[in-house]
């Protein structure tokens, strides 16, 4: 018994995936129709683009930064895309012109956090708002149709399961990179001891702001995959903060530190695909959407209470063993 508390106890995300378990049992049980094939593809898309901003913005809430500008770049990108194909361009061309805009957001955020000393969150809350207005410009406010049919389209979203294919990719990519390299490794010391990692010779601005644009192109093609496979680029929401809060509130119940230093990507999936389980359950059982809200909330608060104890015995268990 005291193994399996201190492998939980090693394994951050090992709580949601059994709080996870314990929602898919109950809503399965409760109603037949939640483990029809329709309903897991329904699960499977609520949380293409919460799954995908949540790995980006894992990674930088690691390293002790925030974007708050991922829910409006992540609204942006596919305009870039519309405006590219309109103008004849292949599609996987204007996906790699419209992730190079996402990076150029993302750069900027680095450089004026990283160069002037402001906070990421207010650098990023200003960005929130530069990008949404500058793609209601772009797009007139209207929302215009995604590309579709053929063979690059059905790859990047039009395909059934080809967006959670990608949500799958993406975490296994960067859960090597956070876990197997030094990237990771950087990354993990700039959140957690910044002024013992630049004293150890940690290039810490750096990786700071190469978190900062992954997370930003992250969120670009989230907004594309899901556009395409909606079958509409729409600008409506893009100045609202909603997309970039479901994405913040997944890292958080997957087990990362807004505090920074520790995290795991595949908490971040993990709390995900927890919010899309219970977004479908409660609209299979007919609960209000205000619900839905309030149980997110305080799922928001009692992960970072659990986080925090569970970051005390961890620090009892490694003084133990060593």
């Amino acid at each position: 018994m005291m193994r399996v508390a201190e492998f939980l106890l090693r394994k951050p995300e090992s709580t949601i995936a059994i709080a996870g378990l314990a929602l898919f049992l109950y809503f399965a049980l409760n109603n037949d129709a939640f483990l029809s094939t329709d309903n897991v593809q329904i699960i499977s898309q609520y949380m293409i683009g919460m799954a995908i901003l949540a790995v980006g913005q894992t990674m930088l809430l690691i390293c002790g930064e925030l974007d708050l500008s991922m829910g409006s770049v992540y609204f942006m990108a596919p305009f870039i895309v519309y405006f590219a194909k309109d103008a004849g361009l292949p599609l996987p061309i204007c996906i790699v012109l419209a992730l190079l805009g996402a990076g150029v957001v993302g750069l900027i955020n680095g450089a004026i956090t990283i160069g002037f000393g402001i906070p990421s969150f207010i650098v990023t809350l200003g960005m929130l708002l530069a990008v949404g207005g500058f793609t209601l410009n772009l797009s007139d406010g209207f929302p215009k149709r995604a590309p579709s049919g053929g063979l690059a389209v059905d790859i990047f979203g039009g395909a059934k399961f080809s967006g959670f294919a990608w949500v799958v990719a993406i975490t296994i990519v960067m859960h090597v990179i956070l876990t197997r390299t030094r990237w990771g490794v950087y990354t993990v010391a700039a959140g957690g001891n910044p002024t013992g990692a630049r004293e150890a010779g940690v290039p810490a601005n750096s990786i700071r702001a190469r978190n900062f644009v992954v997370a930003s192109m992250l969120a670009g093609f989230a907004g594309i995959i899901e556009g395409i496979r909606i079958g509409s680029f729409d600008p409506g929401a893009a100045v609202n903060g909603q997309k970039v809060f479901d994405a913040v509130a997944a890292a958080v119940i997957g087990g990362t530190l807004l505090t920074g230093g520790s995290g795991t990507v595949i908490g971040a999936f993990l709390g995900a695909l927890v919010l899309a389980i219970l977004r479908d359950g409660f609209i299979i059982e007919g609960v209000s959407a205000y619900t839905f809200n309030m149980v997110i909330g305080a799922a928001i608060i009692g992960a970072m209470i659990l986080n925090v104890f569970a970051t005390r015995a961890r620090a009892r268990l490694r003084r133990v063993s060593t």
